[in-house]
């Protein structure tokens, strides 16, 4: 494997830990999976480790033409895709079933998540590294501050795993804050039972003033709702993901 030769731009911080590199490779199964897709490889330091377990099973997506063109030059094997992860025809680039895995960038991984819900029925399982507060977050269970809109949506089709803490100094130029590893494995879920669109504007429209109760959140969403006293006196972070699509449910009849 090259050495790595982590860059100062993009607002993205490079891991050179490989042990770290190692354990995150380590934690993706990709069972039942036909391809793997690494999101921004950088400078590779989970790549060459991916490649020599996966091989042809790997793809790779990335938007920087410097890292494009370090990877191509040291792993001319891979099949890497220049493009940007939130525009890119995912089921346009005949992946069959496929795990995703990457470091995140901070400031994207919030949308990085959205575009894996909206191709879940493809994506069985992810591994990523994202700020630890977003882990955290996306792993949290209901009656906790930091359960939130992302909580609610990834949980609904997937079974959410902290893997473990990596400190600053795993990166250059090492962040302000710590990063973690999550593992998202698909649920049998396939059809919550309401209109996955509705599902997702009432739980936005939920979190959106989280210390209001729903009856007051929901109303300012939905002019002329008036929820029954199931939902009505509690607020958003006291809502398992089944209840969240109780409250779908009680807000499709309401405006019919």
């Amino acid at each position: 494997m090259p050495e790595v030769r982590p860059k100062k731009h993009l607002g993205q911080h490079f891991l050179t830990d490989k042990r770290i590199a190692q354990r995150i490779t380590d934690s993706l199964l990709a069972n039942g999976c036909d391809t793997v897709l690494e999101v921004g490889p950088g400078m590779g330091v989970l790549t060459f480790g991916l490649f020599e377990r996966f091989g042809s099973k790997l793809k790779a997506v990335e938007v920087d033409a410097e890292s494009v063109g370090y990877i191509r030059r040291n792993l001319p094997e891979l099949n890497l895709i220049e493009a940007d992860f939130l525009k890119i025809d995912l089921r346009g680039l005949s992946m069959g079933k496929f795990a995703v895995i990457g470091n995140l960038p901070y400031n994207i991984s919030s949308q990085i998540f959205f575009r894996i819900i909206e191709n879940r029925d493809f994506i069985p399982e992810v591994v990523a590294m994202v700020q630890r507060e977003v882990a955290q977050r996306i792993a949290e269970k209901p009656g906790s501050r930091t359960y939130g809109i992302l909580s609610v949506l990834l949980q609904a089709f997937y079974d959410i795993e902290y893997l473990f803490t990596v400190s600053e100094g795993c990166f250059t130029p090492p962040p302000k804050v710590k990063s973690a590893v999550i593992r998202l494995k698909r649920n049998s879920t396939k059809d919550l039972g309401c209109s996955y669109v509705m599902f997702e504007r009432v739980v936005k429209a939920a979190f959106n003033q989280r210390r209001k109760t729903l009856r007051n959140s929901i109303r300012s969403a939905f002019s002329g709702i008036e929820l029954s006293e199931t939902y009505g006196t509690k607020r958003a972070e006291q809502l398992s993901v089944a209840d969240f699509v109780g409250l779908t449910l009680e807000i499709q009849r309401l405006i019919r």
